[in-house]
């Protein structure tokens, strides 16, 4: 295990083409190179566990918050777009010094399968994707937005943030700590504490996302560069019909299932998921895309 003091974080602003991202890496130096994108109303701290680790083992790590989220801007005017998402992460995937490893949860998958189907050469060397299908149950995802949308007037505390959030996950152990509450939250002027993103994001990106599926589902039987899914047994995101309908778009991924894991896949089971990403990583080399054949994966 590399000692992971050599490897301060840096965390830098990256402009893209109307506002600045917050962006964190882990051992700059490292190879290969991550690129972790997160979920819809997450931040980059949500792959704080995963990105230490695998730096730790000679990875470069490069996180970040995605626009509306975090520490990054909000947009002017409050209009967001996933077609937005998706160049910005381009832009902060052909800056990195090699193409990366993307791995991206739930709508950071989403973004990374549009892009990796669509653009030529991919920008990625490959793709991880966390808890995510083109096509994805409904449910979950209402069951996710209701939550988002469940406390417009903030909390009076951060005990009040952690008690509301060991209700949603109650397959978690640790109850949040005021630490841990820090980022994900801000003050307003009334005091109050409120969530990280842009409530305008509710009115955007959610309600293109229904539409963008077709689209979602074209591209993934475009992509020819290696991919896994890890998806969640307890998820109510992804099922196994949606995971069998992905295999059949992309016949050359690979999938694996977290037995204990929800869709908060990297949170739920860290240990499992980081061992997972670590063990596609280290098998890539040996990896080939058939360009010629649906990419079927041969050793």
């Amino acid at each position: 295990m590399v000692n992971l003091s050599h490897f301060p974080e840096t965390i830098a602003r990256f402009p893209v083409a109307d506002l600045s991202l917050a962006v964190e890496t882990r051992n700059p130096a490292g190879r290969p190179a991550l690129l972790f994108a997160h979920g819809f109303g997450q931040t980059r701290g949500a792959w704080n566990g995963a990105a230490a680790a695998l730096a730790g083992v000679g990875c470069r790590c490069v996180t970040f918050d995605t626009r509306g989220h975090g520490e990054s801007e909000r947009a002017t005017g409050g209009e967001y777009h996933m077609d937005q998402f998706a160049d910005d992460l381009l832009r902060l995937a052909l800056a990195q010094p090699e193409p990366p490893i993307l791995v991206g949860a739930s709508m950071g998958g989403l973004l990374g399968m549009v892009l990796a189907g669509e653009i030529r050469p991919a920008p990625f060397r490959a793709l991880v994707l966390v808890d995510i299908t083109p096509r994805w149950e409904t449910a979950g995802v209402e069951r996710i937005l209701a939550f988002m949308q469940a406390h417009p007037d903030g909390f009076a505390d951060y005990a009040e943030a952690a008690d509301r959030i060991a209700g949603y996950l109650p397959q978690r152990r640790e109850r949040k700590s005021e630490e841990q509450l820090r980022p994900l939250l801000r003050e307003g002027a009334d005091g109050r504490l409120r969530w990280h993103w842009d409530t305008a994001l509710l009115a955007g990106v959610v309600h293109e996302s229904e539409r963008y599926q077709p689209r979602l589902q074209a591209a993934a039987a475009k992509i020819d560069i290696p991919v896994l899914l890890l998806s969640g047994a307890r998820s109510d995101v992804v099922s196994r019909a949606t995971v069998d309908e992905f295999l059949q778009l992309v016949p050359h991924a690979q999938h694996v299932e977290l037995a204990q894991a929800t869709h908060m896949v990297a949170g739920d089971a860290n240990d499992a998921f980081t061992r997972e990403v670590s063990r596609f990583v280290q098998n890539l080399d040996s990896l080939s895309v058939d360009r010629r054949h649906a990419g079927a994966v041969q050793p």
